[in-house]
């Protein structure tokens, strides 16, 4: 018998997630807008191609990072539009950029120069990317002006659309600042544009325009600390189950795991739970997770260790060996074990090991 660890992917709820994202997209203020969905780091960890297949024909475009990637995608019969949220990463790269027909982020002039120095026998759709306050990528008051001029006088490069990312889309600062700053650099240019993230998507109906980018709300997610998933209306995507392999009797006084963090303050009852870090659950969660064991709630007790996990088992006498247990998802919010952890929902699902066998419902 296989070991009782196993994560479910409903990919009916992936594309109630999306049909949300529909709706908040058709509310943009210059008329519907249109979405990529953003399936990175193999969509989160719930895996890219079976999400892809089953929103393919749905969203209007996928975002990743990676040219392998979208030439998977394009071998398995995905044909909307994909963007390369990062661009391309060599020059070498553009020929089969351009025969898949991707469209790459472009937030550096020498990647403008190359493009152009490329030969290529089509020109190439960009999406021109502005660093307004994130830090990371993109063109600043500074470095746009050159790239600005370059794209007057280009030949090579097909269509412009404009992008920024949203550093502050869930907290109080939101958006209106680095969309002052956009408007600023893009002003008198035609062209699309692509701002909203799942968080402005959701929130900030000033940034829903052209093309959206939800990610986390896809999976179920909520991006905001103090709204839940549910609250959004969203339905969990992936949920990690597993079951009690052992029930320990244990005496008050009596510590539980490595370096006896959790103590006993009455006779209590331990399960262990075939879940550990080496699975993808956080090591750093602490004592008093909430965990789900035969559909009741409870909480983890002791450190978490490479391939089990403990919890308190004293208040639920019904549960014992084999007793179902939910880390996280349908009944057991990703966000309320992630915010217990110190950490948010997006980590657990991209942290999903190799090693938890998957299976995908409901496409």
């Amino acid at each position: 018998m296989p070991r009782p660890i196993c994560a479910t992917i409903d990919l009916g709820a992936l594309k109630h997630n999306l049909a949300v994202a529909r709706q908040h997209a058709d509310q943009g203020v210059a008329g519907p807008a249109r979405l990529f969905a953003v399936i990175k780091a193999n969509a989160y960890g719930h895996g890219m191609l079976p999400v892809a297949q089953a929103l393919a024909g749905l969203t209007d475009g996928f975002a990743l990072l990676d040219l392998s990637e979208a030439a998977k995608l394009r071998e398995a019969g995905i044909r909307e539009p994909i963007l390369l949220l990062e661009g391309f990463f060599q020059p070498e790269d553009l020929e089969a950029v351009a025969e898949l027909g991707i469209i790459p982020a472009v937030h550096r002039l020498e990647q403008l120069e190359a493009i152009e120095a490329a030969g290529l026998p089509v020109k190439l759709p960009v999406f021109i990317k502005f660093n307004t306050g994130m830090h990371r990528l993109g063109f600043t008051a500074q470095t746009w002006p050159a790239a600005q001029a370059f794209l007057a006088r280009s030949r090579a490069i097909g269509p412009v659309t404009y992008m920024t990312h949203f550093a502050e889309a869930d907290g109080a600062r939101g958006v209106d600042w680095q969309l002052e700053r956009f408007r600023a650099w893009t002003a008198g240019w035609q062209g699309e544009v692509s701002l909203a993230n799942s968080a402005a998507l959701l929130r900030h109906k000033e940034a829903v325009q052209g093309w959206a980018r939800p990610g986390i709300l896809l999976y179920g997610g909520s991006p905001f600390a103090e709204v839940s998933a549910e609250e959004l209306g969203l339905k969990p995507v992936m949920t990690l189950e597993s079951e009690i392999l052992a029930v320990q009797d244990v005496a008050p006084g009596e510590r539980v795991g490595y370096g006896g963090i959790f103590e006993a303050t009455r006779p209590s009852r331990i399960g262990i739970v075939a879940c550990g870090y080496a699975d993808g659950y956080p090591r750093h969660a602490p004592p008093g997770t909430p965990i789900l064991v035969d559909g009741r709630p409870t909480v983890t007790a002791g450190r978490v260790s490479m391939d089990m996990l403990f919890c308190d088992l004293t208040d639920l006498p019904q549960a014992g060996v084999g007793s179902p247990v939910t880390l996280w998802g349908k009944g057991m919010p990703a966000d309320a074990v992630a915010a217990a952890a110190g950490t948010i929902s997006y980590e657990l699902f991209c942290a999903l090991a190799p090693r938890v066998p998957v299976r995908w419902i409901g496409n």
